[in-house]
């Protein structure tokens, strides 16, 4: 695992994608690191499933220079990515960022050549870059070394290279989601909850497993859950989750209407003996208070939620500054701070 690190010869964080690369050439170059042919380059804020040997043994097959991960894309959707065309044989000839109006049109490119059906690819009549590559080892370390200057793989290098290296296309036709805001984040992840979700970590072939924690499993009494999705050593009780995660060590009390949220949980449990002192003192135990209802909610880890709060956004605002209130709002989503506390008959 490495970082990004300061150093007497290089005393800049990572500028971008490539430049990180770049920081850590030398590792490819060690001897003992010689034999590595192809380096694959991922990003670390999507949720999707991909075996990479596939998309390895593609690059090797077209005999690619570079292979970007690409995604067939419908007019909806196409003018938020950095859309590509290829020729008949799959090879990348044109990029375009976000383009808009005439310039999206002008994009468009027969899918079926990557494999889609005929019927597919009328819908889907652009190719949208993942930003996740595979470079020929010593084609990566040659473009670093060529131009210094530039940091980012996407905007800068590859685009360049097109036009005079084998830069492919690789077709990846199945789910696959940026969660690089908070909207999108949120979303994916409440999607998690629904029945025949489009991504699912029960798959028996490619299972995703938590790390292990050694905690109690989660404990429900008399409540209700509808759709939800709850972490180990989390106690319910008496409550109702609609299409929520609910986080682990997270405590839900009697009353509590949580829907379409998402509650991080907790580092820690607290006693009964110091969960009655803080409320003793009118202070708010860790979890969530009585008769508190929570929608359209992230809570970050370690939040305390007093007794009888509403935090819904009934006002549909959609941005809001209140760091100081414990809270921002973001795309109509509250965001409850980590460590936070919010006090008895709150609304938000």
């Amino acid at each position: 695992m490495l970082a990004a690190t300061q150093t007497p010869d290089s005393k800049d964080w990572f500028q971008g994608t490539a430049d990180a690369m770049r920081q850590y050439a030398w590792l490819f170059k060690d001897a003992k690191n010689r034999k590595i042919e192809e380096v694959v380059i991922l990003s670390g804020d999507h949720l999707y499933r991909m075996d990479y040997m596939k998309f390895v043994e593609h690059h090797r097959a077209t005999k690619a220079d570079i292979t970007i991960g690409c995604l067939p894309m419908d007019d909806g959707r196409a003018s938020d990515f950095g859309l590509m065309k290829i020729n008949d044989e799959g090879r990348i000839t044109e990029f375009s960022e976000k383009p808009k109006g005439d310039a999206l049109k002008a994009m468009q490119v027969d899918t079926t050549i990557l494999g889609l059906s005929a019927a597919d690819a009328k819908i889907q009549k652009y190719i949208a870059s993942m930003g996740i590559y595979v470079f020929s080892k010593n084609m990566m370390l040659k473009l670093l070394e060529d131009d210094p200057t530039q940091n980012d793989f996407g905007g800068e290098i590859i685009p360049a290279a097109a036009q005079t290296n084998r830069v492919m296309a690789y077709l990846f036709d199945d789910y696959w989601e940026d969660i690089g805001t908070i909207k999108s984040f949120f979303d994916s992840n409440l999607a998690l909850t629904e029945n025949n979700a489009k991504f699912e970590f029960y798959d028996p072939n490619f299972p995703v497993y938590t790390s292990p924690r050694f905690l109690p499993p989660a404990k429900v009494v008399g409540s209700k859950l509808k759709d939800a999705i709850v972490s180990h050593g989390a106690y319910l009780n008496q409550c109702t989750v609609d299409r929520s995660i609910i986080g682990l060590r997270s405590r839900i009390n009697a009353g509590v209407s949580i829907k379409n949220s998402l509650l991080m949980g907790a580092d820690y449990y607290e006693s009964d003996q110091q969960r009655a002192a803080l409320l003793a003192n009118g202070q708010v135990p860790i979890g969530i208070g009585s008769n508190t209802h929570l929608e359209n909610v992230i809570a970050d880890k370690n939040c305390r939620i007093g007794e009888n709060c509403v935090i819904t956004n009934k006002d549909n605002v959609q941005e809001a500054e209140r760091e100081a209130e414990g809270y921002y709002i973001r795309s109509g989503i509250v965001v409850l701070l980590r460590n936070q506390t919010i006090k008895n008959d709150t609304i938000i």
